[in-house]
C-alpha cells in the first residue's frame, strides 16, 4: 500500500509516477478523475506505464548488445541483482533475438556503469530512440494443454512437468505470481486473461477452454510470452 500512496502523492504534486503494473494503475486511478492525468505508454501493448499530468516522464530505451541468446527471466533476474526496484524500469522486450528494456532516465548512468553482465554473458547497452518500438506488439508461443481442472496448481504442474505435490513448494516459496501479485492459494481457478508467472519458467496468459474431451478433460489455450 505504501507504493500506491507514494505514487498518488507524486501525481498530486504534479510529478509523474514511477512505472506501474496494471493492478497498481487501477489503484492509483481511483483517486483521480479521468481528466486529471495522462498515461505514458512506451509501446502499444506495454504493461508497465507511467501516469503524469503535464510534462512527459523522462524515460530511456536501451538495447542490449550481445552475441548470446537471452531469456526474459535472465534479463529480469540480472536487473534485480543490482538491487533495483521494479518501479524504476519498464517492460523487457525480446524481438527476433534483439533485447530491449525501458528505464527511468534518472537511472541511466547507473545502468551504463553497472549493468554489464547477464548470467555468464557480458553485454553492452546502447541507448536508442524512445519511439523505436512504439508500434511493437507482443509475441507469444501458443500452448494447448489437456487438463482435468482450471486450478492453477494443475496448470503449473503441466507446464513445469512437476508433480502436484512438488508444485505446492513453488507456492510456498512465492515462485508463482498471478496478475502481478504473489499467489499462495494453489486451488485458485484461472480466469480468461489472467496473467501468471512461474519462476524460471516464464510468463503466461491464460486464454481459456478450447473444448472438452471424451474423457471429460479440458483442452485449454495458454500464451507464453516471448
Amino acid at each position: 500500500m505504501y507504493n500506491i500512496k507514494k505514487n498518488i502523492d507524486r501525481l498530486k504534486r504534479g510529478e509523474p509516477t514511477f512505472f506501474l503494473e496494471p493492478n497498481e494503475v487501477k489503484e492509483v486511478k481511483r483517486y483521480f478523475k479521468k481528466d486529471e492525468f495522462n498515461i505514458f505508454k512506451p509501446f502499444i501493448e506495454a504493461e508497465k506505464v507511467i501516469l503524469y499530468r503535464d510534462k512527459l516522464p523522462k524515460v530511456v530505451l536501451f538495447k542490449i548488445i550481445t552475441k548470446d541468446s537471452l531469456r526474459h527471466q535472465d534479463i529480469l533476474g540480472s536487473i534485480f541483482s543490482l538491487n533495483i526496484d521494479k518501479e524504476l524500469f519498464g517492460d523487457i522486450i525480446i524481438d527476433d533475438n534483439n533485447y530491449y528494456f525501458y528505464l527511468l532516465e534518472s537511472m541511466k548512468d547507473y545502468f551504463l556503469t553497472n549493468f554489464n553482465k547477464i548470467k555468464n554473458t557480458y553485454i553492452e547497452l546502447e541507448e536508442i530512440d524512445i519511439n523505436s518500438l512504439k508500434d511493437y506488439k507482443r509475441k507469444f508461443k501458443e500452448l494447448e494443454l489437456i487438463i482435468k481442472s482450471e486450478r492453477i496448481d494443475t496448470i503449473v504442474s503441466n507446464i513445469t512437468n512437476t508433480s502436484r505435490s512438488k508444485v505446492k513448494d513453488k507456492f510456498k516459496n512465492k515462485e508463482v505470481i498471478l496478475n502481478y501479485e504473489v499467489l499462495t492459494n494453489p486451488s485458485y481457478l484461472l480466469k480468461e486473461e489472467d496473467i501468471f508467472s512461474i519462476r524460471k519458467y516464464g510468463k503466461f496468459k491464460y486464454i481459456g477452454k478450447v473444448k472438452q474431451t471424451k474423457k471429460n478433460n479440458y483442452i485449454v489455450k495458454i500464451h507464453k510470452y516471448l
